[in-house]
């Protein structure tokens, strides 16, 4: 494929070839370079996966079977700035983590598995987010945010406006939010 064609760049397919001496196979380089693809662009899109196949030396479909594993990867669109999952394991459904889902997509105006129109938040369901210590829980792009409340979630939908519209990082405008509360882990 030419390189006019190409839906990576130089620096990205060099970002994912960096992640070659830390993994034992190629095969287990496809979910970083997933992760760098999505980071870079905001979602996975299908000649993506192809172009990782080929820079790996898989099969499309290895790729595929990966990325359609994880819920982390959209393929139609990119994803918002704000990356949000709602997690509706039994731990966080017992502590009304499923109305307070119901809560946040109505406050964004979406359904699960949406974008709002301005292209700042998207909001997916997550099987489980490994904290039930913290139930009820969401991540935010990569910070784990819980004991949530509807207030903490009226903060952050009212944080994202302001802040995603001056340019702000994304962790910035749900950081304060939870700088009280004892249980929140740090920023990975």
């Amino acid at each position: 494929m030419s390189t006019a064609q190409r839906l990576l760049d130089d620096d990205l397919r060099a970002a994912i070839m960096a992640f070659f001496p830390r993994y034992p196979t190629r095969q287990s380089v496809v979910l970083p370079a997933l992760h760098a693809v999505n980071e870079r662009l905001g979602y996975v899109p299908p000649q993506a996966v192809v172009e990782i196949a080929e820079l790996l030396g898989l099969a499309p479909a290895q790729v595929q079977d990966t990325l359609s594993f994880y819920e982390f990867f959209p393929q139609d669109r990119p994803a918002g700035r704000f990356r949000v999952w709602m997690c509706r394991s039994i731990s966080c459904s017992a502590r009304e983590g499923e109305s307070l889902a119901e809560y946040l997509a109505g406050r964004l105006g979406i359904r699960p598995g949406e974008t709002t129109p301005d292209g700042r938040v998207t909001l997916y369901p997550a099987e489980c987010l490994g904290a039930c210590e913290l139930a009820p829980a969401m991540l935010v792009n990569e910070t784990l945010y819980g004991n949530l409340t509807r207030a903490k979630i009226d903060g952050f939908v009212e944080r994202v406006k302001c802040e995603a519209a001056s340019g702000a990082d994304p962790r910035d405008a749900v950081a304060g939010l939870f700088a009280n509360s004892k249980t929140q882990p740090p920023n990975p």
